[in-house]
């Protein structure tokens, strides 16, 4: 992919053994050419990561650090200089996709996908796109057709924000050698070892306690750049030790490539990247490139430093950048999770192709082009991307403008589920002859329009209702996600309800939060992604940094003692599976049973096979292929009703029949959208389920 890496067609390396001059490394090409290979294959065929980003990291702080080495040697970085020459170098490929992906976009995506592709097209624009998707809770390793097409530009990103911050780093460090008449080599050496075991311990850290930020996080993938640096500083002085035979370069340079192969296959990439495991892939891109030019006939430089593979080092950028919207929008198109060996050979195809023509027509037309006009022709194609960006953006806003609260007379939602419950539309919003009836016994429900909108059900989420006062809360080490959402008024609250676990349990917030406002309550919450409340970690049983939440996270409920602490009661509902009332949520109700803490438990609600907001876009509303029948995700009793151990600090709350008729689980109820993807609920379907929760405290609690 390493266009990024500053110098594609040179592929030099930082210190000869002179110190001051570079050598060509035809291997290096080789090798960027087989982690992109790596990356475009994982992706289309396999669905985990391979770690071929990890080698472009590696790579980059490679030719970089060994550039601005080489100028301070000469006297000085000039840091303004270099950034220009970057971003003319990188700004031309990147906008030609991200234009196209605008375009494409537009016309193939579905509604629900067009906010989040705005946003991401213009943080990927700005370099910004690994933030933008940590803010979200992007998991790369969950991989389906709903991932956006510009998600891959997040390691993208990463390397933006290193030639942002690694020419200053260098001259910063120049200055201080010159001033104190110290060796740069060492100096330089000493502040990428602290920097990088200081990003590593970090990343390891990280990686143990949330994973999918870890790995998008900036800071976890410092050490790699710091690496491929420490590689460029030190390698003449390795790579001539006489201990290094022909054969020994032969057998290192293989034994590095088979290590890089093997990676995405032996490692539990979706559950250890980055942490420990990164270090597998860049050590062994680190073993290829000290091994060099073996001079071996069996050595790998020779298959490295062939046509073929350097001819793929030349487009590896364009390659990189094309090969996943072709992939996603492909996935799209056909409706598909997963590709066929010969569809994934039409993407693959398509992708070198267009990777061809944006290096034949727009990189080397540019590169050929002083730093100057070559930049200003990248600044005028970004100005095309915003703008692009913005028409959407326009048109999106205005039809996602179109709202109806849910609640009222138009859009029951979860209301119209209710026996005796009647359809009372206003005015013209009902069929042309008024006698249209749905199966609740009233009004056409497809008469009026869907609320949320397609476009807006990515964003309504229970997050975006009311005043949340977020803030990281430490204990024991672990950070817990705090949020607080006070009571409306200016009194203080009259009780304290607390929510603890996973995503499914925080969307049941919006039920709770209209309940809350009419009686003075205030919500603390304290989440985890894929980590309901228990006394173990229930998703994913080797996830420790889940269990050390829970077990904190129940700490702090004891010492909070809020009036009740609502939870889920059940998972596994969905399609294939049993739902089930795990031992570790009754364990846990048993703490809060023995901390004096009453326990709400809610069933939770059912999970489609597919993204919702895109089935109705696709089959239109109604369309059975959108719907569950019941008896497919719910037994006939709630799971919980036939444990003899609960705990009677324990009253439940089942929202089966506020999500379900008795035949189906509609995708949509009262002309409101039930999910906003696969598996939450939307903020506004479950806003109507309030009544069910004010009953419920009202009649178990007595409050």
């Amino acid at each position: 992919m390493t266009n990024p890496g500053g110098e594609q067609h040179s592929a030099r390396t930082g210190a000869a053994p002179g110190g001051s001059r570079s050598r060509f490394r035809p291997e290096l090409q080789g090798l960027r050419a087989l982690a992109v290979v790596l990356v475009v294959v994982y992706h289309v065929w396999v669905g985990r990561v391979s770690g071929g980003v990890d080698v472009f990291f590696l790579i980059t702080g490679f030719l970089i650090t060994g550039g601005l080495y080489r100028a301070g040697l000469r006297g000085g970085v000039d840091v303004l200089a270099t950034w220009r020459r970057q971003l003319s170098r990188l700004l031309p490929a990147i906008t030609v996709v991200l234009a196209a992906g605008i375009v494409a976009g537009a016309y193939l995506l579905p509604e629900n996908r067009w906010m989040p592709t705005i946003r991401e097209t213009v943080a990927s624009l700005l370099f910004l796109q690994n933030w933008e998707l940590t803010a979200n809770s992007v998991d790369y390793a969950a991989r389906s057709n709903a991932a956006s097409i510009v998600q891959h530009f997040w390691s993208l990103s990463i390397q933006g924000q290193f030639y942002l911050v690694a020419p200053l780093l260098v001259a910063g460090v120049t200055i201080a050698a010159q001033r104190d008449r110290a060796d740069l080599h060492s100096r330089l050496t000493g502040t990428l070892l602290v920097l990088g075991g200081a990003s590593l311990a970090y990343s390891v850290y990280l990686t143990l306690v949330n994973q999918p930020l870890a790995y998008f996080h900036s800071l976890t993938r410092v050490w790699e750049f710091a690496l491929g640096g420490l590689l460029a500083l030190w390698i003449s002085r390795i790579e001539f030790r006489p201990e290094l035979t022909a054969g020994a370069r032969a057998g290192l340079g293989w034994a590095g490539v088979l290590a890089l192969v093997s990676c995405g296959v032996l490692l539990p990439v979706d559950r250890a990247f980055p942490g420990w495991a990164a270090l597998w892939p860049t050590l062994a891109a680190a073993m290829v490139l000290v091994a060099g030019q073996s001079g071996h006939r069996l050595g790998v430089d020779r298959l490295l430093s062939g046509t073929v593979l350097r001819t793929i080092g030349d487009i590896s950028f364009p390659l990189y950048l094309w090969h996943w919207p072709v992939l996603i929008l492909t996935l799209v198109y056909t409706g598909q999770d997963r590709l066929s060996l010969a569809a994934g050979t039409v993407v693959v195809a398509v992708s070198f192709a267009l990777a061809w023509l944006t290096h034949r027509y727009v990189e080397q037309p540019i590169a050929a082009l002083d730093v100057r006009r070559a930049l200003r022709t990248g600044g005028v194609l970004a100005l095309v991307v915003l703008v692009g960006a913005g028409g959407w953006l326009g048109v999106a806003t205005a039809r996602a403008s179109v709202q109806v609260e849910a609640g009222s007379p138009s859009h029951p939602g979860a209301v119209a589920l209710q026996p005796g419950f009647e359809w009372a539309l206003d005015g013209d919003s009902s069929a042309d002859d008024g006698s249209a009836e749905d199966e609740a016994g009233g009004a056409d429900p497809g008469a009026v329009d869907l609320t949320p909108s397609l476009i807006a059900a990515p964003d309504d989420w229970s997050y975006h209702r009311g005043t949340w006062n977020c803030a990281p809360l430490q204990r024991g080490g672990i950070e817990l996600q705090h949020c607080t959402i006070p009571p409306p008024g200016e009194e203080p609250a009259e009780r304290t309800i607390a929510v603890v676990g996973d995503s499914h349990a925080q969307q049941y917030i919006a039920s709770l939060m209209p309940v809350a406002a009419e009686r003075n309550w205030e919500i603390v919450g304290m989440f985890r992604g894929a980590c309901p409340f228990s006394t173990v970690s229930e998703s994913d049983p080797q996830d420790d940094g889940c269990a050390a939440f829970n077990a904190e996270a129940a700490q702090e409920v004891a010492e909070m003692q809020p009036d009740a602490l609502l939870t889920l009661a059940t998972r596994d509902v969905r399609p294939g599976l049993t739902e089930v009332t795990p031992p570790g949520f009754v364990e846990a109700w048993w703490q809060m049973h023995d901390a004096g803490v009453p326990v709400v438990a809610v069933r939770d609600n059912p999970r489609p096979p597919f993204f919702v907001p895109e089935c109705i876009s696709t089959e239109g509303r109604h369309a059975e292929a959108c719907d569950m029948p019941r008896e497919d995700v719910y037994p006939a009793q709630p799971p919980y009703a036939a444990l003899p151990d609960i705990p009677p600090n324990v009253s439940f709350i089942d929202t089966a029949p506020a999500i379900c008729d008795p035949e189906l689980c509609p995708a949509e109820v009262g002309n409101v959208l039930v999910y906003m993807d696969d598996n939450h609920l939307t903020a506004s379907y479950a806003e109507t389920m309030a009544p069910l929760f004010a009953d419920h405290f009202a009649s178990r609690l007595g409050w």
